[in-house]
């Protein structure tokens, strides 16, 4: 599409504008192809821009609103000057954003303020994370750094740069301990903390306050951070590059020394510092020049003791310090050294000077020598030495040369011994280098020290430039794209200018060598030499001075002092006197003092030039990332914007220059999936419906865009020209637009015609009244009205009659019901007295007869005793009479043997029918199980007849209450004869009475009879009630017992099978024994015939426990085990424990269990070392077992937490014994107290836990984001916008796996179900659950808050939508009471927050009640961070965040931006009480633990 079209009614553009730099204006009218008018509205009125129809120079368009504020520049669709202005002031003022990205490079604004986006949190956060996926940050570009370090296996290179005041020496800092904290040391000497440390030091002495910056760096820094193979810092090596040793001797108004000055000086009543001698810092000349002496906010003596505490952790020694010290103060003393003059060209320093004095003392050097060589100079001729005396200027000149000498000795001595403490053991594989070099500077007076800043700046670009192009053709090559060369400034020429032959540099290390030579000799050759260069040019008003054209801007340089800063001259008589001293004995890193052969001198310019190409190769061997730091303003306010500042330095540090290559070529990239998600409203449903998203893609584009130069189609690319996304955005709004004002149309439509509908609705009752109205005036008289009166009277009288009526019927029905209602509860109240009464003489009955019951079985237990006593003494004397008989005859012995020999095979016989009755048992187990299916059958057939058996039981009761009902009517019956028989009139009295006497007696022998009948029936009732409840509830413990039966039967049948192996081997057993008492038998025999006597003791012993074992056993619940089966129970139990064992799917707490028998066997021995061995060696064995596998963790954890409620249970502790059985709490623990084991075992299972909680975040964390945030879970809502050149980093691989919120469902289903398979306490699973959810909102908040692109109302829908999907997920899992939603909400409000109206004050106040769970800090960035997807969504004001903020004032909350994504919940495990009977565990042989027995 040709760029005029763009120019229509509605688009806005950028004209220039000398306050703001750029304003924008509205385009009133469309521009069409020979127009010399643009017609455009300013917000101060009309404009008219005047075009030259044959050369068309229109003013740059605007960028859509939808593209303002991107993330990075190159996401533009305009690519000017005047839209990355207003995308940064966008990001700076209203987001409150500092970095934004430029391509390749990360730019940087000093916000002049404190910001909480550099904590650890947001360095894990930026951990691991691929670069475009999180906001722009200087981690995001470290983290780059280290990430193809490490992929590429190549050395990377972090160039900072900007003016002083930038923020560079702060952005380096970052960087560094981004890596520290990432990369983590592998010795104990903690080099990282080094690396940290050498920044106090090198700060200190190194960096001053200027006019621009309190902590202006006045040196250039290449760190280089070496890492090993597994990419751990290792070591650190610093070069520095042109030190302004000027500032020793000379500050400007309102600038300082450098810091480590003011901060001995603070010092100076301090005891260390008293051999010093030193005063306050504006007594000494050298720190006094620049007027202030102090900064605001900064405590100098704080600083110093950080200082030393740094020079300490480097491991430089007290000595050291002491020395360096000494030679900061003597420095200082040396400025205060006066210089008086004494005559034409003489000088003198008075040997009284106090100064003096303490400078010889403190350096160990000849105060004579040093009175001497200030004031004199030496000249060596052909014949003789001369010693020449110098006027004072020359002497103040020496004076300031020894002082900047030696602080650049000591300067560059520090640095040699913060690099070999930096220095450790062990091999380089890789490193990245972090330099913090000046940027382009141009003052009002440029010196030596500027050209030299800008010639490093020229090769910088130079090498930005060269590397910019490699990744634009490595990306075309990627994509399978033609490349095409682009035009662009190259430097070289200014390059060239300054360090070729005869150059600058050259010019001026000749001039140098010449001893006449001067400043305005040299500028002459230059003017000679250079005149034809187009770089270089002669300035018209001055003739000291040069200009060179630089890419940045021109540059004019005054030439006083080239030659002497150069020079860099220092007597040789001083320094041979220096070196005499006894503290300045180190050998300086570089030879800062010169020899006095003129060939072997060395300019500034030349070791300059040496060193800079020295890093230029450096920096060429790696792979560069590039951070500019921007000043915003001069006033070092926050947050404010200074358009015209900004953009000099846009232009100075080459990002306006990476703007200008990338408009020349194909800045826009869309995926194809971006480009169909935000395009297919433009699509037509034919378009739409194609599978092959790709070739849509085409269609569509070539469909709307006819000139293919404006696109190109890569492999998973498409490329843009510049503006060609803007129109597409213009396309898309249209549609929208035109979809809009279609529904507007129709709804507008249907609310009319609803409007009409009602009117005329409304307009034909009225019509109709009036027209009734009307015809009752025509048609009634006077009498019809009269007659229409009387009616109405009538009526009213008719009514209130009939209502009369009405009303009397129905309060004659109301007494009635009330009259029967309370007869009915009287009667109630009559028959429970009775109840109650007959009730209290069944009870007396009941407890007589208890009573009696209780002392009948007292009594039979005291016959009982009295009989068992009796037995005893009658078996004690029977055995002693047996012992008498077994002494005297020894016949009678062997016959008892042999009796006992007859009962064994008996007993084996015995044994024998029990296996066949066994084997017979487990037959009617099988028909068992059958007839308990026939049961079943039957039991559903019995439930069937409950309904029956109900009918019955209504039936007679109805049959009761027609009793009842006879019983009353025959009362009545009889009272009506007493009645009648009362009103007969005898004469007689006592006939009467006798009669009456008679027909009671009838009458009550009847009522006995009917009362007997109807007792005996209600009993008959009663009976047949309780046999149908009492068969209902045996018809439901049956069927509750069916499923238990059916589980039994299976290990019944496993335990049979195991019984009956018992008993073979005990047949086995018997056997032998008995074959053994056959042996001992005939041993006993033959030993009795040569001679008599009792038989052995041990032999009796023998026999009495081997019958004793024929007995059934009856078990204990504790495993025996031999002390040295120790370590294999230990590796068959823990260490070699196979999970898919059907034993311990079947009981998953089974090891646990078998270990507590164990334990139970050492308690019950009573060996204190056999239970303390075992437990050590259970705890060292789950220690050592500990895997990061998901189900070996769940396992032991289940396990670990069983083993320690058993331990709980059978303590013997009342508090764990409510819930047990009688068996249970007799198997207590007896002997000894495990508490201690206890808490030890209760640390172990703290640990699993958090292991296996570690290794479900590992599995889940890579899933949360892309699964909350950036899957499209609604359909048809997409928040996707263009992508900028970081979306194309090479930290990116090939397409990896998709996630969406069903991943993260599958997950936490899989951990779900893998603690239920291990039988994991319900408990423990909640907690679990709760802190993983946890987890998801904790990264999912955090990435909100690093990623701007997530700051929009759709998200917003997506995410609310996505914590429904996760709610749902509770519900089904029967989890809602985990208060796992609690932790949601934070995302939850978040969600609300970023789709909620955010305009008037009542949205304010609404925000401030609602988010109660975000900080005050978090809402502001959210709000700030808030970007609309479509321009049919507004953002959020300044003056709505401020008031937000104003309200937020004294609202309470945490000051962390970030969650803490690691944090843990307190773990708790409850106790549970174990229904598990230990007598019935049978130790399964798969898991090879048959050196147990059970006891």
């Amino acid at each position: 599409m040709a760029v005029l079209e763009l120019y229509t009614k509605y688009n806005r553009v950028w004209i220039s504008d000398e306050e703001h730099v750029w304003k924008s204006a509205e385009i009133v009218k469309d521009f069409h192809s020979g127009d010399k008018v643009l017609e455009l509205l300013l917000e101060d009125g009309s404009y008219c821009y005047t075009v030259d129809p044959s050369k068309p120079q229109l003013p740059p368009l605007r960028n859509p609103d939808i593209l303002v504020g991107e993330n990075d520049l190159t996401a533009l669709s305009y690519l000017h000057e005047p839209a990355v202005l207003h995308n940064l002031k966008v990001r700076f003022v209203e987001s409150r954003i500092i970095y934004t990205y430029c391509g390749i490079i990360l730019v940087a604004l000093n916000p002049y303020k404190q910001l909480p986006i550099y904590g650890d949190a947001i360095i894990h956060a930026y951990s691991g994370q691929n670069m475009g996926d999180m906001d722009p940050h200087i981690f995001a570009v470290a983290e780059e750094a280290y990430k193809q370090m490490a992929r590429n296996h190549k050395n990377q290179s972090i160039i900072v740069s900007g003016e002083s005041g930038a923020g560079k020496t702060v952005s380096a800092r970052y960087a560094m301990r981004y890596f520290a904290v990432v990369s983590k040391s592998a010795n104990k000497t903690r080099v990282e903390d080094k690396v940290l440390a050498s920044n106090p030091i090198t700060e200190a002495i190194g960096n001053a306050k200027t006019t621009r910056n309190d902590n202006s760096s006045r040196f250039g820094k290449y760190t280089e951070i070496s890492f090993d193979r597994k990419y751990r810092i290792i070591g650190a090596n610093m070069r520095t590059y042109l030190l302004e040793k000027s500032r020793v001797v000379f500050q400007a108004e309102n600038e300082r020394n450098y810091h480590i000055f003011y901060q001995i000086c603070s010092c100076a009543d301090s005891p260390a510092f008293k051999n010093l001698r030193l005063r306050n810092a504006d007594k000494f000349n050298y720190t006094c020049m620049g007027g202030d002496i102090t900064i605001e906010g900064v405590n100098d003596k704080k600083d110093l003791e950080e200082t030393r505490q740094t020079f300490s952790l480097l491991g430089l020694k007290e000595d050291f310090q002491s020395d360096v010290f000494k030679v900061l103060a003597a420095i200082l003393h040396l400025g205060n050294v006066e210089i008086k003059n004494i005559g034409d060209d003489k000088s003198l320093v008075p040997p009284s000077d106090p100064h003096l004095a303490v400078f010889c003392e403190l350096l160990g050097v000849s105060a004579e020598g040093l009175v001497r060589w200030l004031c004199h100079r030496r000249i060596v001729l052909v014949a003789e030495t001369v010693v020449k005396p110098v006027p004072k200027d020359r002497a103040v000149n020496a004076r300031d040369a020894l002082a900047k000498h030696i602080y650049a000795h000591l300067f560059d001595c520090i640095i040699n011994r913060i690099n070999t403490a930096l220095q450790v053991p062990g091999k380089q594989h890789a490193f990245i280098g972090v330099l913090d070099i000046y940027g382009f500077e141009t003052f009002d007076i440029n010196s030596f020290e500027q050209f030299c800043i800008n010639y490093a700046n020229e090769k910088l670009q130079q090498q930005f430039n060269l590397h910019v192009f490699k990744l634009e053709q490595e990306e075309y090559m990627k994509e399978d794209i033609p490349w095409t060369l682009i035009d662009f400034y190259d430097n070289q020429p200014v390059i060239d200018l300054i360090e070729a032959k005869m150059g600058i540099l050259d010019l001026l290390d000749e001039e140098c060598l010449f001893p006449q030579g001067t400043d305005q000799s040299w500028l002459q050759k230059l003017y000679n030499y250079l005149q034809a260069s187009p770089m270089f040019e002669k300035p018209r008003l001055s003739n000291e001075a040069f200009v060179i054209q630089h890419f940045a801007d021109k540059v004019e340089y005054q030439c006083r002092g080239f030659l002497e800063k150069n020079r860099d001259a220092l007597y040789e008589e001083l320094v041979d006197m220096m070196r005499s001293s006894k503290v300045i004995k180190m050998k300086p890193a570089r030879p800062s003092v010169k020899p006095a052969n003129k060939n072997l001198r060395t300019s500034v310019g030349d070791k300059f030039r040496s060193s800079l190409s020295l890093l230029m190769e450096t920096l060429n061997a790696t792979t560069p990332h590039y951070v500019r730091c921007i000043k915003p303003n001069d006033e070092k306010l926050p947050f404010e914007y200074d358009s015209r500042r900004v953009v000099q330095q846009l232009r100075a540090c080459g990002v306006l220059e990476t703007i200008r290559i990338s408009a020349q070529s194909y800045p826009s990239r869309w995926t194809y999936i971006e480009f169909y998600s935000r395009y297919s409203i433009l699509m037509s449903h034919m378009e739409a419906d194609l599978n092959d998203k790709k070739q849509t893609c085409k269609n569509v584009l070539q469909r709307l865009i006819h000139d293919s130069n404006q696109y190109k189609f890569g492999r998973t690319k498409i490329f843009f020209r510049a503006g060609q996304v803007a129109y597409l955005e213009k396309l898309r709004l249209d549609r929208l637009r035109g979809a809009c004002e279609t529904i507007q149309k129709h709804a507008r439509g249907w609310s009319q015609r609803r409007k009409y509908l009602a009117l005329r609705k409304a307009a034909i009752i009225l019509q109709q009244y009036v027209r009734g109205k009307r015809t009752i005036r025509k048609t009634v008289t006077a009498a019809t009205l009269k007659q229409g009166w009387a009616a109405l009277v009538i009526q009213r009288h008719w009514r209130g009659y009939r209502l009369r009526q009405v009303y009397q019927v129905v309060r004659l029905a109301t007494i009635t019901i009330q009259a029967f209602t309370r007869g009915w509860i009287a009667r109630k109240r009559y028959k429970k007295m009775i109840e109650e009464h007959k009730a209290l003489v069944i009870q007396k009955y009941a407890r007589a007869w208890l009573a009696r019951r209780r002392f009948q079985t007292m009594r039979r237990l005291v016959l009982n005793v009295q009989l068992s006593y009796r037995v005893q003494q009658l078996r004690k004397k029977i055995e002693e009479q047996v012992t008498v008989i077994a002494e005297n005859n020894i016949e009678i012995q062997r016959q008892d043997h042999e009796a006992e020999v007859a009962t064994l095979k008996e007993e084996i016989k015995r044994l024998k029918e029990e296996r066949v009755i066994l084997q017979r048992k487990l037959e009617e187990g099988a028909q068992a199980n059958s007839d308990l299916q026939e049961q079943v059958i039957q039991l559903t057939k019995h439930v069937k007849l409950i309904p029956e058996l109900r009918r019955d039981l209504n039936n007679l009761q109805n049959q009761r209450n027609n009793m009842e009902r006879k019983m009353k009517q025959q009362s009545e019956q009889a009272r009506g004869v007493y009645r009648i028989l009362c009103k007969k009139k005898t004469n007689s009295f006592v006939d009467g009475h006798i009669w009456f006497i008679l027909i009671l007696d009838v009458f009550f022998r009847y009522f006995e009879e009917k009362a007997e009948e109807l007792e005996g029936e209600k009993r008959e009732l009663q009976g047949r009630v309780e046999e149908l409840e009492e068969e209902n509830d045996h018809l439901k413990r049956q069927q509750l017992m069916e499923n238990e039966v059916k589980s039994k039967l299976r290990e019944e049948t496993s335990r049979l099978t195991a019984e009956n192996m018992d008993f073979d081997e005990l047949l086995d057993q018997k056997d032998r024994l008995i074959k053994k008492l056959q042996t001992q038998v005939k041993s006993l025999e033959t030993s009795q015939r040569g001679s008599t006597g009792a038989p052995a003791p041990h032999v009796n012993k023998e026999i009495e426990q081997k019958t004793a074992s024929t007995l059934p056993k009856d078990y204990l619940g504790m495993l025996e085990y031999k002390r040295e089966d120790e370590p294999r129970l230990i590796e068959n139990i823990i260490l070699d424990l196979k999970l898919k064992g059907v034993a311990v799917n079947m009981i998953p707490t089974l090891p646990a269990y078998i270990l507590f028998m164990c334990i139970r066997h050492a308690d019950y021995l009573n060996d204190e070392a056999k239970l303390k061995s075992l437990m050590n060696a259970i705890i060292g064995g789950v220690k050592k077992s500990h895997q990061k596998d998901l189900e070996f963790l769940s396992f032991w954890l289940s396990n670990t937490h069983q083993l320690l409620n058993c331990l709980k249970q059978y303590s013997g502790e009342e508090e764990f014994l409510k819930q047990s059985t009688p068996r249970q709490k007799k198997n207590c623990l007896q002997n000894f107290d495990l508490s201690e084991h206890r808490q030890i075992l209760s640390d172990l299972a703290i640990q699993i836990y958090h292991r296996f909680i570690s290794v479900m975040q590992k599995t889940l964390t890579p899933t949360i984001v892309p699964g909350m945030l950036e899957h499209e879970s609604l359909q048809g809502i997409s928040s996707m916008k263009p992508t900028g050149f970081r979306k194309r980093s090479n930290s990116f691989y090939e397409e990896s796996e998709t996630y969406t919120i069903s991943s993260i469902l599958q997950h936490l289903t899989v951990f779900h179900s893998t603690m239920n398979h291990h039988s994991l306490d319900q408990g423990l699973i909640k907690q679990v659950i709760k802190q993983l959810f946890y987890l998801v909102a904790a990264i999912t908040l955090n990435n909100i808050m690093l990623r701007k692109d997530m700051c929009s109302c759709r998200k917003g829908m997506q995410i609310r939508c996505n914590i429904s999907y996760l709610e749902e997920w509770l519900k089904e899992k029967e989890l809602q009471n985990v208060n796992a939603m609690d932790t949601l909400k934070p995302l939850a409000q978040t969600a609300w927050l970023l789709q909620v109206n955010k305009s008037t004050d009542d949205d304010a106040k609404e925000i401030i009640e609602k988010c109660s769970e975000l900080s005050p800090v978090q809402i502001v960035k959210i709000l700030n961070s808030y970007t609309p997807i479509d321009d049919f969504e507004k953002r959020v004001t300044s003056s709505f965040v401020r008031k937000v903020q104003s309200l937020l004032q004294d609202h309470e909350g945490s000051a962390q931006l970030m969650l803490d994504a690691d944090y843990r919940f307190q773990v708790t495990f409850p106790f549970c009480t174990s229904t598990q009977a230990l007598e019935l565990l049978q130790v399964p042989n798969s898991l090879h633990l048959d050196f147990l027995n059970r006891i």
